[in-house]
C-alpha cells in the first residue's frame, strides 16, 4: 500500500468504521497496567497520542489520575470514548494530527502509535516527542519488535532501530522485551522508559 495514506484522518476513520483494528487488544495493555500501578503522582500531565479506543486512558481515569490527555487523528474512537467515559474531562480529549499538536507533558505513553505511522515519519516522531515533553520528562510504553515491513500498519521495528533513532534525544532507562505482554503480543514488543535529555 501507499504508506503515506496511513498518516491521514480518512484512512484511520475507515479502519475504525470497519472495525479493522487488529492491533486493539480490548483492554489496558498488561505491561502498561503494571507500570501505571506503580505510579504515585496522580496529578502529572500525561499524554496518550494515537490513543484509539484509549484503554490506557480509561484505566488511568478509573484509578483517579486527574490530568490525562487523549489524542487521536480520527473521530470514531474518540466519540466512543466520550460516550463510554462521560466523566472524563472533555477538554482533555483532542482530535488532531499528532505532528500538529502542541503542549508540554510530564509523561507520554506510547502504545502501538510509533509503528502505526509511516516509517518515513519516524525521525519526525522522535523530534515531536522531544518537543512535547518537559525537561527530564519520560516517554514510556511499548514498541513492536518484529521486522520492518511495508505491509502495515503496524510496520514493525527493532531494538537496534529504536536505539539509533532515539539516542541523541533520550536516555534509555529501559529498553527490553516485555515479560508480561498480552498473549497476542508475546515476544513481539519492547517495554521502553526513555527520559528526555
Amino acid at each position: 500500500m501507499n504508506m503515506t495514506k496511513s498518516n491521514t484522518q480518512i484512512f484511520w476513520e475507515k479502519k475504525y468504521k470497519k472495525q479493522d483494528i487488529g492491533w486493539d487488544i480490548g483492554q489496558v495493555s498488561p505491561p502498561l497496567k503494571a507500570f501505571f500501578d506503580g505510579l504515585t503522582d496522580k496529578n502529572q500531565q500525561i499524554l496518550i497520542p494515537g490513543a484509539g479506543n484509549a484503554h490506557e486512558a480509561a484505566y488511568l481515569h478509573q484509578n483517579d489520575f486527574t490530568n490525562v490527555h487523549v489524542l487521536d487523528i480520527s473521530h470514531p474512537p474518540l466519540d466512543k470514548f466520550k460516550k463510554n467515559y462521560p466523566s472524563f474531562p472533555q477538554n482533555h480529549i483532542h482530535q488532531a494530527n499528532f505532528f500538529d499538536f502542541g503542549g508540554q507533558f510530564d509523561m507520554i505513553i506510547e502504545q502501538t502509535f510509533y509503528c502505526a505511522i509511516p516509517p518515513i515519519k519516524r525521525d519526525e516522531y522522535v523530534h515531536k516527542m522531544y518537543s512535547l515533553l518537559k525537561n527530564k520528562a519520560h516517554l514510556v510504553g511499548l514498541l513492536f519488535d518484529f521486522p520492518l515491513t511495508n505491509e502495515g500498519p503496524p510496520y514493525g521495528g527493532s531494538k537496534k532501530e529504536y536505539q539509533r533513532r532515539f539516542q541523541d534525544y533520550f536516555n534509555f532507562q529501559k529498553l527490553e522485551q516485555a515479560y508480561n505482554s498480552h498473549p497476542k503480543r508475546q515476544g513481539k514488543e519492547l517495554f521502553i522508559n526513555f527520559q528526555k535529555k
